[in-house]
């Protein structure tokens, strides 16, 4: 599961996911590329579950890589307490994702296995997704 290594002392201000991505809006590094179309925060087990829902489907050909990494730290406070005395301790990692962000990219299979992939993998995140090309995304 990805995670930050230094964690300690982190509890966060909860970052904005309105508005279109600064970075990260270009297929880099594969063919394909999976964009976001609307922001929401994607925690650590849902990238995680959809790298492994695309990998199957590939059936473990091609290369995936993963755009997005959770820095954030999503705090949550026991239940039943009462206000006040402090923030809540970590609970997860999430990544802050924007619409326009490409979050995961495919190289070295063809376009019919790498858009089933992706179709796959965008079940898997609480974001509405597209498929592109490289050299196709705005």
């Amino acid at each position: 599961m990805l995670m930050p290594n230094r964690t300690k002392y982190r509890r966060p201000h909860r970052l904005s996911y309105e508005g279109r991505a600064k970075a990260g809006r270009s297929v880099a590094f594969g063919e394909y590329g999976l964009v976001a179309e609307t922001g929401n925060y994607v925690s650590n087990r849902q990238i995680e579950a959809a790298r492994i829902a695309m990998t199957r489907y590939m059936k473990r050909g091609g290369k995936v890589w993963i755009k997005i990494f959770p820095h954030l730290a999503r705090t949550k406070k026991p239940l039943e307490v009462r206000m006040g005395s402090g923030k809540g301790a970590p609970e997860g990692w999430v990544a802050v994702v924007k619409p326009g962000r490409v979050m995961f990219e495919i190289a070295g299979v063809s376009e019919e296995i790498a858009r089933e992939a992706f179709r796959l993998a965008s079940h898997k995140l609480p974001v509405k997704c597209k498929f592109v090309r490289k050299g196709e995304e705005e």
